[in-house]
């Protein structure tokens, strides 16, 4: 796993075979973060990595000036991955989080400018999540949530849906509170 850009780039970080993870394709997270650049300042804003699995998505955010990242993964073998890569970051930006997505959802009190959640594309509840956080008060308004999920769902109809782009087999929509 390599960080594309900021302060980290060209950082390597190897992941255990054993990982049971689908990482985020180098060339989707690369597309996404090009996209992102247009409408985030990353320096001013606070993200929240939901099935973190890998820390892909967390360590760009911290490459890229992230003042506050939280990472939330439950697989005690993913966890212990996560607190290694951090212990060697030093990066006192990154707060990693072992508990369950949902359960985390449900009981977060903060809100982040910058919600992005890759779930295990066959997760029982997978098509709850968008409105579980967009009915929440963990995204922060003027704030974006990110969903990556497989081909076979559709968030078009959903009433904070912004954008939905596809990279091969990696599928991510956008979503914003939308203004009163």
């Amino acid at each position: 796993m390599r960080i594309i850009s900021g302060k980290y780039k060209g950082r390597h970080f190897d992941v255990p075979r054993n990982f049971k993870a689908r990482p985020t394709t180098d060339f989707a997270k690369e597309n996404l973060f090009n996209i992102l650049m247009n409408s985030v300042d990353f320096e001013e804003s606070s993200a929240l990595d939901l099935f973190s699995g890998t820390g892909s998505i967390s360590l760009e955010l911290l490459s890229r000036g992230c003042p506050s990242v939280t990472s939330v993964e439950m697989d005690p073998l993913h966890h212990s991955h996560l607190k290694k890569v951090s212990a060697a970051l030093k990066d006192e930006a990154w707060r990693i989080v072992r508990d369950d997505a949902f359960r985390f959802i449900r009981r977060c009190s903060e809100s982040y400018d910058l919600i992005f959640a890759d779930p295990p594309y066959a997760l029982k509840g997978l098509p709850e999540i968008p409105e579980l956080i967009m009915s929440s008060n963990m995204l922060k308004k003027g704030g974006i949530f990110i969903f990556e999920h497989g081909k076979d769902n559709n968030f078009e109809e959903h009433p904070c849906f912004l954008r939905h782009i596809a990279y091969g087999s990696v599928n991510f929509t956008f979503f914003a509170h939308k203004e009163d």
